[in-house]
């Protein structure tokens, strides 16, 4: 799961291109939108986070909190793209061009998390790590999908949040990247972390069920493309659990999701057996392994 967590503003690795063979490595700039969508609409469930950053942001834009970068062959056809930033992430078509996004990545100072396929971060860490940052923690992920047909429960009161939500919203996300990674953006950043949070409920990105200003249970659309919706920070009130509740809720999300997408995805860290449980429940089928790796800071 992706945390909302904050990192201190840096220079991003050089613009001019890289040279490596009959590849090149560029940075991606505003009107090459169109084709880098195109290009990782090839792999929607794998590319969903950059694609849903890219359709809200654009390719250059500070809340990307990094720069995208695009690999391209010798007549000019895109063979990669990757995001490098608080955030690394990498969609290849070669080898050769996931080791050049290392390289680069490596002159980067600044990152939080690589995250991406098993196999992808491990080519990708066999370069980066013989000079990039050291890891500090490293997690396997169990990527899940769900889409129809689902199971239909009894709704529940499920609502978009607003800003009267926040105080209730922001320590209980600050308490799940806390659990994942051992950083809580609260403490950290709170002013930058507040911004980040107010900023996703004014895209009607956050769904809320609240009882007399008690939060049962919270999800958060991170990522929305026609191919796919990325789910995160999902959350069931402690007290609530066993119930029932957390099913119903996200039975709920999920039949209005997919009248606008193909599918759902969340990604669910391999140690937390009761999460997966819960997704396995509600109809989610597991579709692969990913790894995490959060660097020193």
């Amino acid at each position: 799961m992706l945390a909302l967590a904050t990192t201190t503003p840096a220079l991003m690795p050089p613009v001019f291109p890289v040279q490596a063979g009959l590849l090149t490595v560029r940075r991606l700039g505003h009107g090459d939108e169109a084709e880098v969508l195109a290009f990782l609409a090839a792999r929607p469930i794998h590319t969903v986070i950059m694609a849903g950053m890219i359709r809200d942001n654009g390719l250059v834009s500070s809340r990307n909190r990094g720069a995208f970068y695009g690999s391209r062959d010798a007549v000019g056809h895109l063979e990669g793209v990757a995001l490098i930033g608080h955030v690394t992430m990498v969609e290849t078509q070669s080898d050769e061009a996931l080791e050049l996004f290392a390289e680069l990545a490596q002159t980067y100072h600044y990152g939080h998390v690589i995250l991406g396929e098993h196999d992808k971060v491990e080519r990708f860490w066999a370069v980066y790590g013989t000079a990039g940052q050291s890891p500090r923690l490293m997690c396997r992920e169990l990527l899940f999908e769900q889409g129809f047909p689902l199971e239909v429960l009894e709704p529940v009161d499920l609502r978009l949040a607003t800003h009267d939500d926040i105080e209730e919203i922001m320590p209980v996300h600050a308490q799940m990247a806390f659990d994942e990674c051992g950083i809580n953006p609260m403490e950290k950043d709170a002013t930058g972390f507040r911004k980040r949070v107010a900023h996703r409920i004014e895209m009607g990105r956050t769904w809320v069920w609240t009882n007399h200003k008690k939060l049962i249970f919270k999800a958060d659309v991170a990522s929305d493309t026609p191919e796919q919706i990325y789910l995160e920070g999902i959350y069931t009130n402690p007290e609530e659990r066993g119930n029932g509740f957390g099913r119903r809720a996200i039975s709920q999300l999920s039949r209005m999701l997919l009248a606008r997408t193909r599918s759902l995805c969340v990604l669910v860290n391999e140690k937390n057996r009761e999460a997966q449980f819960f997704y396995h429940r509600a109809g989610y089928k597991l579709r692969g392994y990913y790894d995490t790796i959060y660097l020193q800071q």
